[in-house]
């Protein structure tokens, strides 16, 4: 249903015949609290002009096909979109009496005309068209244009949006490592084939992953991380592909899974080889035929996903060993990405400790300290077994501790090395007499824990073997390394 607007809509009338500019006039006339010819101009360059001028002013133009000033018909019209996309066109014509020749409709849309109508003969003084019909087209069009505003804000918004994110994100590094990995994410990000991205533990596998997301066609889509080593076996397939109520016992509503929410997104699996034989099958027909089965339905429901994928194993030795489905595995493995630890990249440390300093300074509270120079050559010789995970914490570590100044003593102490450079019996967690505040009880006894699961996690080929040595199903390591904020 057609709503009149509260708003005036200004209307720039192109033509040059005086006595149909005056039955436009006539046939608006009734609904001139609602419509304004804001402007009439008989030239078709002059009115572009006008246009590029004070683009703002108006909201719909009604134009002649054929007008003079040497650029008219469709020509005018595509120009008028090159100055405004939202603008939409109303065309009157002598062109044709024939309001059903489809020809000339079609090639006045695909200019980007949003309607047109016939002339009346001129011996009918008094309307340039039907009346009902005219103003009803204006007033759609003005609708049509607010939408096609409002929606291209919003796309702004969005788009904003991800280059924040992006930048958050990014890949930190001037080396060769940093800027292949650069390059590789840029050519995965142009096309919609599988991924599969290895690395130890800790190197940043998600983020790469996060970054070909950011960088795709899908970017303004869900990005749906999979922990394949969190999710208990017997949840493996509710989880991922969802049930129907009554499925079985305690499924008391349907639930979607994780494929269905990121339809039109792209789905991360981490930890992949953690996925049980059964799983991997069901995963395989999920890229095969683009579709997923709900436990308790049927019918299969179509998802358009693209599948990234990465793991701390060597799946080729996985599959040799039978616990990976080799099918599954060429499936995954169309575009190998490999992130290499931090120690094969040691010129990239200094640009990684500034940015998480400036990440974590804000979140903490805390001033940004200076590292000496003897400190920065120590820490970009350590060997940083857990990677960019390990080093994260020790930037973390510098801020908690609130020295002005960080020397290479206190570097040697957060890395548990002696003067000589040996490793030194572990200490306690915290070294309390270092502690330039007191905290209250709760606040320290988390710093612990997260202190704790983050060098468990660093000395840890995969989350699955981190809960293992914690003591907890992987399911509840998962929650708690949520709740503590870990990534």
């Amino acid at each position: 249903m057609t709503s009149f607007p509260d708003t005036t809509i200004n209307v720039l009338l192109i033509e040059d015949e005086e006595f149909d500019v005056r039955r436009v006039r006539n046939t608006i006339r009734p609904f001139s609290n609602t419509i304004n010819i804001r402007s009439v101009i008989s030239n078709g360059r002059n009115a572009l002009e006008a246009l590029a001028a004070e683009k703002d002013a108006y909201d719909v133009v009604i134009m002649d096909f054929q007008i003079a000033g040497g650029i008219m018909g469709e020509n005018l019209i595509r120009e008028i979109k090159k100055i405004e996309p939202a603008m939409q066109i109303i065309v009157v014509t002598k062109m044709t009496v024939n309001i059903a020749d489809f020809a000339f409709a079609d090639s006045l849309m695909k200019a980007g005309a949003y309607w047109y109508c016939t002339k009346y003969p001129g011996d009918i003084d008094e309307y340039i068209y039907q009346p009902t019909d005219f103003i009803l087209s204006i007033i759609n069009a003005y609708n049509k244009s607010l939408l096609e505003k409002e929606q291209r804000k919003t796309a702004r918004k969005l788009l904003r949006s991800v280059e924040s994110t992006l930048e958050q994100k990014r890949i930190v590094g001037t080396s060769p490592v940093a800027e292949m990995l650069r390059s590789q994410i840029e050519k995965c990000a142009a096309s919609d084939v599988s991924v599969l991205i290895s690395g130890s533990s800790g190197t940043g596998k998600e983020l790469v992953a996060q970054n070909i997301h950011l960088k795709s066609k899908r970017r303004f889509e869900n990005f749906v991380v999979i922990n394949c080593g969190s999710i208990p076996s017997e949840l493996v397939e509710s989880e991922l592909f969802g049930h129907e109520k009554g499925a079985f016992t305690g499924a008391t509503s349907s639930k979607p899974g994780l494929f269905e929410t990121a339809h039109h997104g792209t789905v991360f699996l981490d930890e992949i080889a953690e996925l049980p034989l059964p799983a991997q099958v069901k995963l395989l027909r999920v890229i095969q035929e683009r579709e997923i089965i709900r436990i308790g339905r049927t019918e299969p429901m179509k998802v358009d996903v693209r599948i990234i994928a990465a793991s701390n194993k060597d799946l080729a030795r996985e599959v040799e060993q039978k616990t990976f489905r080799e099918d599954l595995y060429y499936r995954l493995n169309v575009v190998p990405i490999h992130v290499p630890q931090l120690s094969e990249r040691p010129d990239d440390i200094p640009m990684l400790i500034d940015h998480f300093m400036a990440t974590f300074s804000v979140d903490m509270g805390k001033p940004v300290p200076e590292i000496t120079d003897e400190a920065m050559s120590l820490l970009c010789r350590s060997p940083w077994r857990g990677n960019i995970r390990e080093l994260k914490n020790v930037v973390q570590r510098m801020l908690f501790l609130g020295d002005l100044v960080i020397d290479r003593e206190a570097i040697q102490f957060m890395l548990g090395v002696t003067p000589s450079g040996e490793a030194k019996p572990s200490s306690s967690v915290l070294e309390f007499s270092s502690m330039k505040e007191i905290l209250p009880l709760r606040q320290l006894e988390r710093i612990v824990r997260q202190r704790y699961v983050e060098f468990i996690r660093s000395n840890s080929s995969s989350d699955a073997e981190a809960a293992k040595k914690l003591g907890l199903a992987p399911s509840n390591y998962h929650r708690m390394t949520k709740e503590l904020g870990i990534k």
